[in-house]
């Protein structure tokens, strides 16, 4: 069983910049793949980004290409978020998740992940 837990979430004026961290514990992390997933009050879980473990292949939603980067720490077992450029509208609580790599399609799905951290919020004023 993979413990995950999110950090570095805050209180950000829309534009500016917020990295979380996702610290891995428990097991180790081959064929896996590391998801960002969000949150808002009232609406679904939804996909943010994910790489996979063993070599860094990357994936986006289209509401944050460009702005958003996912990256990992294989030796410290960490998986980041970099956001940038933030908007109201990305406000949310975020989600660390760890998952079997199998392909891009169901690793986009929230279903497909077995662990889950805690959440850290990410607020972002106008």
């Amino acid at each position: 069983q993979v413990q995950l837990v999110e950090s570095g979430g805050g209180l950000v004026q829309a534009g500016g910049s917020l990295r979380l961290s996702c610290a891995a514990s428990g097991r180790t992390f081959s064929n896996r793949v590391m998801g960002w997933f969000r949150q808002a009050p009232g609406k679904e879980r939804e996909f943010v980004a994910a790489i996979t473990w063993n070599d860094g292949r990357t994936n986006y939603a289209d509401s944050v290409k460009g702005r958003f980067s996912i990256s990992r720490d294989n030796a410290k077992s960490m998986a980041y978020l970099q956001m940038n450029s933030l908007k109201p509208e990305d406000t949310a609580a975020y989600y660390c998740a760890g998952g079997p790599w199998r392909n891009a399609e169901v690793a986009v799905r929230l279903t497909h992940y077995d662990s889950w951290g805690q959440g850290t919020q990410v607020t972002v004023s106008s």
